[in-house]
Parts: C-alpha cells; sequence; structure tokens
C-alpha cells in the first residue's frame, strides 16, 4: 500500500486563512498592519521570483509589503545602513534579507545586524540560541513547516526516533532542536556519518535536508515510517527540459513509508507560510500583544 501524501499546500492555504484573520485583528488593535520588508541586493532570477512571491503572499494575508531592490555591486556598508534603518521603522516587524548575496557582502555580519526581535528567517544568533536553550524564539521558516507538517499528520511526537540528514544552520540544526522540543530522540546524520542506511532504517520520523538529489532510497526507510523531503534540486528531464526532485527517491520510498511529502507541493509551500507566521508574531511582540495561541 502506498504512503499517504503529506499535501503541504493544503495546510500552507489553510495556516495563510487562519493568518490573514490574525492580521485582522492586529490590524484592529493597533492602527496599523504588521509590516514585512524585504532585502534583494542584485538580479539573480530565482531569488527574484521568490522575493516577488513573499511580497505577494504578505498582502494577500493583510500585511504590509517593503521591498528593497539594489543593485549587485552594492558596498556592505551600504546594505548594514538599510538594515539599521529598518530596524529603527516602526512600521516594520519583520526583515528579511534574501540570500545569497554577492561576494563582497559578509553574510553573517549583515544577519548578526539584523534586529532579533525582527529576524524572521530566524537567523541571528540570538534566536538560534534561544531555541537550543528551548526558549521563545523565531525559528527558521522551513524547519518550523516540517514540524507544522508532522505535528498535523502525527499528532504527539514524543518518544519517536527521529534522523534528520543534513546539519545546517537554516534547516538541520534547527529541525533538530524543535523535534527534540516535542520530546523526540533526534539524531543528525550528515556526510561524515558511518553507514548513513542503516540509521535511517531505524527512524520513525526521517528529515532529508542535504540537498542531494534522490541520495535516500526507499530501501533506508523503515517501513511505515514518515518521510519529510526538504530537498528541491532541479535535474534533467530530456530534451533540454528539467524537472523537480527531492532529496529522496519518491517512488521508491512512497512503497515503504506510511507517509511522504511530494516534491513539489510538500515542505516548499509552507516555508513563505511560516515567514507570514514569523512576521505576525514578531508583530504581536513588539506591539506588547499576546500571541495568538493558533500560530
Amino acid at each position: 500500500m502506498a504512503a499517504a501524501l503529506i499535501d503541504g499546500r493544503a495546510a500552507a492555504e489553510a495556516l495563510r486563512a487562519r493568518l490573514a484573520i490574525t492580521a485582522d485583528f492586529f490590524k484592529a488593535t493597533t492602527g496599523r498592519p504588521a509590516g514585512l520588508a524585504t532585502v534583494l541586493v542584485g538580479e539573480d532570477p530565482a531569488s527574484g521570483v521568490y522575493v516577488r512571491s513573499k511580497g505577494k503572499a504578505t498582502r494577500e494575508a493583510g500585511m504590509e509589503s517593503f521591498s528593497h531592490q539594489l543593485p549587485a555591486d552594492t558596498r556592505e556598508a551600504d546594505l548594514l545602513a538599510l538594515v539599521e534603518k529598518l530596524n529603527r521603522d516602526e512600521q516594520v516587524d519583520g526583515i528579511l534579507v534574501q540570500l545569497p548575496l554577492p561576494e563582497q557582502i559578509d553574510a553573517a555580519r549583515v544577519i548578526d545586524a539584523i534586529d532579533p526581535a525582527k529576524d524572521v528567517d530566524g537567523f541571528h544568533v540570538v534566536n538560534a540560541g534561544r531555541l537550543a536553550v528551548g526558549a521563545d524564539a523565531l525559528v527558521p521558516c522551513t524547519p518550523l513547516g516540517c514540524l507544522h507538517l508532522l505535528k498535523s499528520h502525527l499528532g504527539n511526537l514524543s518518544g519517536a526516533d527521529a534522523v534528520v540528514i543534513g546539519r545546517s544552520n537554516i534547516v538541520g540544526k534547527p529541525m533538530a532542536m524543535l523535534l527534540l522540543g516535542e520530546s523526540a530522540t533526534v539524531t543528525i546524520a550528515h556526510s561524515r556519518t558511518g553507514d548513513l542506511p542503516a540509521l535511517c532504517r531505524r527512524a520513525d520520523i526521517l528529515v532529508a535536508a542535504v540537498g542531494r538529489p534522490e541520495m535516500v532510497r526507499g530501501d533506508w526507510i523503515k517501513p511505515g515510517a514518515t518521510v519529510i523531503d526538504v530537498g528541491i534540486n532541479r535535474v534533467p528531464a530530456g530534451e533540454g527540459k528539467a524537472k523537480l526532485v527531492g532529496d529522496v527517491a519518491f517512488d521508491e520510498a512512497r512503497e515503504v513509508a506510511g507517509a511522504i511529502t511530494p516534491v513539489p507541493g510538500g515542505v516548499g509551500p509552507m516555508t513563505i507560510a511560516m515567514l507570514l507566521r514569523n512576521t505576525l508574531v514578531a508583530a504581536h511582540r513588539r506591539a506588547g500583544l499576546a500571541v495568538p495561541e493558533d500560530l
């Protein structure tokens, strides 16, 4: 029996509907909409599409979108000056600087310059540290979306054996912290892990975030396991065309797993939904309002 599909598009639409209601309440209470500022340096086509989609989703949710596009030769000092201006702007609740940045700019320095209270990407060391110690934090959007899908499908994650493949600061490490926070038993695997297939076969929850197309094969998966595929890889599809695949060999995995996210249509839609969620959380905290429980 084929695994159940975990529909990220449907989950994201449901969340965005709730966020729109919360955004309206915030505006009625404070007299202003919650605001998200995006900063794009250069003209990378994929980044441009992504930033525009974020702006569109922000406006559709009833929030204000402030878009800043800078030329590719922007100096680091000028970008830092813009970040500081946005830190001081009372209309801006969230700041997102689109990565990657041009080589003349130190991304870590820019991230560190963002006010942690407005760091809706959840990359600032203060938010990373707060997540690690179990305190309230703004959490990176992709792992937060993964957790939402897991809890929606499985309910209580306490006691589950979870394996996260990938140790990045953007997905792997925060994903592990979130799962620990739900009382799962967590192992982080990576390129130096010995006998990775055997490790994966013991996992009740397997999160693949390694960035290698279809690396995780069907025989790596424990029968009935829940598989979250974070990978988005463009591979040749013949005749000069390309297709998107995940880090998991989907057709093989679906014959073994109990549930699995597709690519596309799984984790991806949740990332922008969680960005909107983080913006509203930041707005409520900055306004001294209680964060609604359904966020």
